[in-house]
Order: C-alpha cells, then sequence, then structure tokens
C-alpha cells in the first residue's frame, strides 16, 4: 500500500472515530509529516484524498479543517405517503425528464461518453473461450450465474473496491433493471421504496411497474435532503451516491454515514446504484456503502454496461449474508437470463487484467482531464 493511501485511512478512521472532531483543525502539512514520519508530499496527498470524499476542508490561509460529522441529524414527523402511481403523477418533471422537459436517454447519462472496450480485444478473448470451453458454453447456467464469473468478480471486488463477499452472495442478472425487479420481488411490494428525484428515470419506473408504493425524496447537494430522509415511511431507499444523473450529487463522506445510520435506526435496507463509479478520476476508488456497511443493510448493485459497453448486458447484485436466504427462496427458481458464453468472456477479461487495465487507463486520462479544467 502506497504511504499517501495508508496515512489517508489512518486519519480517516481518527476521524471518524472522534479523535478529530466536527470543527477542529488537523495539524499542518509539516507538523503531519513530522509526526507521522513521512513527507509532506505524502501528507499533502493524504489531505488532498480527505477533501474529496468530504472528511475535511481547505480554508485560505488557515489550514485543513474537519468537516465530517455522523450523528447530527433531522428528526421529525412522518408524513403520509402515498401509491407509486400518485406520487409519480405529482412529481417535479426533473424525476422524468430533467429541466427542459426532453426525455433523458441511457447514454445521456454521464454527460460526455467514455471510451468504450477495444472491440478487437473482446472478439480476441470471444474466440479463446470458444476454443477453451466449447462444451460449457452450450451449458445452462445456474440461477445466480455462472460459477467462475462470480468467483473473479469476488476477487477482482476485493483487491480494486475493498468490498469482500463470497461468490455465493453475487446474483448475476441481465442489465441493472432487470436486477431491480428481483430485489423488489424479495423485498416484497408491501413496503415502501424511497428514491431520489430528480433520478434516471428507469429507476423510478422499475418500481412503478412492478407495483411497488415510492416516496420521492428530494436531493440537496450532497445526497438525500436529512428531513426527507428521516420523515419517510420507506422501508428501503434507493441511492445514486456517485454522480446521480442528472444532478451530478456525490454523497459526502458524512451522508454516506447519515445513510447507514438511516438503515440501522430503522430496520431498513439501502440498495447501492454504483454506476460509472469506476472512471472516478480520484487517485482511490470512491467507498461504497456495501463495504463500509457492518450491519449487513446494503444491497449492492452495478453493471458492466458502462465499464465495458451497452451490449454487454450484463450486471450484478451483491447480497448481505443476513438476507441471501430470503433472495435465494424468492428467485432461486429463476433461471439466469445471461448467457453462459457472455459469463465465460467478461469472466476471463477480468481474471487476465484486461478489463482492470481498461478501467486505470479511463481513470488516468479522466485525471488528465480533470487537472487540465481546472487550470482554466
Amino acid at each position: 500500500m502506497q504511504k499517501y493511501i495508508s496515512l489517508y485511512e489512518s486519519l480517516k478512521k481518527d476521524i471518524t472515530d472522534g479523535v478529530y472532531r466536527k470543527g477542529s483543525r488537523l495539524p499542518g502539512k509539516r507538523t503531519m509529516a513530522d509526526l507521522k514520519d513521512v513527507s509532506v508530499i505524502t501528507v499533502a496527498h493524504a489531505y488532498e484524498l480527505l477533501t474529496e470524499e468530504g472528511y475535511i476542508e481547505s480554508r485560505l490561509r488557515s489550514g485543513f479543517y474537519v468537516i465530517y460529522t455522523e450523528g447530527d441529524y433531522y428528526t421529525g414527523k412522518v408524513p403520509e405517503h402515498v401509491s407509486g402511481k400518485e406520487k409519480a403523477q405529482d412529481a417535479r418533471a426533473g424525476s422524468y425528464e430533467g429541466k427542459t422537459g426532453k426525455a433523458i436517454s441511457a447514454e445521456e447519462i454521464s454527460g460526455k461518453e467514455e471510451p468504450r472496450f477495444s472491440p478487437a480485444l473482446y472478439a480476441k478473448t470471444a474466440r479463446r473461450v470458444l476454443s477453451a470451453y466449447p462444451e460449457a458454453v452450450m451449458e445452462r447456467s445456474p440461477g445466480f450465474g455462472n460459477e467462475y464469473l462470480r468467483s473473479v468478480l469476488a476477487d477482482y471486488l476485493k483487491r480494486s473496491r475493498h468490498i469482500t463477499v463470497d461468490p455465493q452472495q453475487i446474483l448475476i442478472g441481465a442489465g441493472a433493471e432487470y436486477l431491480y425487479g428481483m430485489v423488489i420481488r424479495s423485498l416484497g411490494r408491501d413496503i415502501v421504496y424511497g428514491i431520489e428525484t430528480p433520478g434516471y428515470m428507469r429507476i423510478e419506473q422499475s418500481y412503478i411497474d412492478d407495483g411497488a408504493s415510492i416516496d420521492l425524496m428530494p436531493l440537496g447537494k450532497d445526497g438525500i435532503e436529512s428531513k426527507a430522509l428521516w420523515n419517510t415511511e420507506a422501508r428501503v431507499l434507493h441511492i445514486t451516491p456517485y454522480r446521480s444523473f442528472p444532478t451530478g450529487v456525490t454523497a459526502s463522506a458524512g451522508k454516506k454515514a447519515e445513510y447507514l445510520e438511516w438503515s440501522r435506526s430503522r430496520n431498513g435496507i439501502l440498495i447501492e446504484d454504483d454506476f460509472e463509479s469506476e472512471f472516478t478520476p480520484l487517485r482511490k476508488t470512491e467507498d461504497t456503502l456495501f463495504s463500509l456497511d457492518r450491519a449487513g443493510t446494503v444491497l449492492y448493485i452495478n453493471t458492466f454496461t458502462k465499464t465495458i459497453g451497452p451490449s454487454v448486458r450484463i450486471a450484478y447484485l451483491l447480497i448481505p449474508k443476513r438476507l441471501l436466504a430470503r433472495f435465494t427462496d424468492r428467485i432461486g427458481a429463476y433461471a439466469c437470463p445471461v448467457p453462459t458464453l457472455d459469463q465465460l468472456i467478461l469472466a476471463e477479461l477480468i481474471e487476465n487484467g484486461d478489463f482492470e487495465r481498461h478501467i486505470n487507463r479511463v481513470r488516468r486520462q479522466n485525471r488528465i482531464n480533470r487537472m487540465k479544467k481546472e487550470k482554466k
């Protein structure tokens, strides 16, 4: 582990444990370098990461101050809720169409299109899989997905996202919307689902189409507004902590802690929709709620539509162990809709490192683009 990452992790723990409280000033870079026996550059990089993730802020000619807080949340009277169809009719236009009133397509979700995965490399891998597994590609996939793919995916998540799961906790599906349906089937339609507004129209529409009651919850500058969060009757929150569409809002460290506190105190469940966070321009990947969760309250959804290409209709759901039996009972009879060939190709791309090399190339380019933009 690089020194600045190690220092970042140490300081982050000090902040979340209350060693450095909200409003307190961190030691200057030189002082911290002496205290930790590292270089000033190492401290500068660690402070930059803490700033980017919302733990501290830089104040001109004053230093770095802690802005992270946990537990300082709004509580109030719980309002009445209405059904998904009724709520959708009364919601602001941004929930479906944005400010212009024009429907928003999937291609517009993150603005500028990211570099696609090499078609030639994908085709080469497909030929290798067909040659190596001529019989396996014709077999039916288990309901939760191909075991090889789930195994290499678990290894990838551990080394690249700091997410530790058993392969048995991974459910493979044909796109995120398919997995939304599996979540509703497993958790039930007799509860209220909280959904961000404005938000990506297909998330809301998926819940309405499946007959679920929804509560549209307004986004603030760093996530769902606290008043709405603590007043909702929702038992499940569907959130997009990284670059929520169309607002571009990314949840701060404090807001992530608030989401987790909400789920613990309300015996609720969080559905973390983590579309494209692997392309973050930060030097380290975004902390996921799933990796921060200690109570087994977070379901995590991600897809390869952005990281490889829209034609790769493969997504995955991470299920906490305490909910695994419920999902197995409710959807165990469903067949995995993703062809075995496609799953094996993806598994090979992850296993041989081609997928991670692509991610790293795009992230480096995103960092360069961000630095150029900041200099203007």
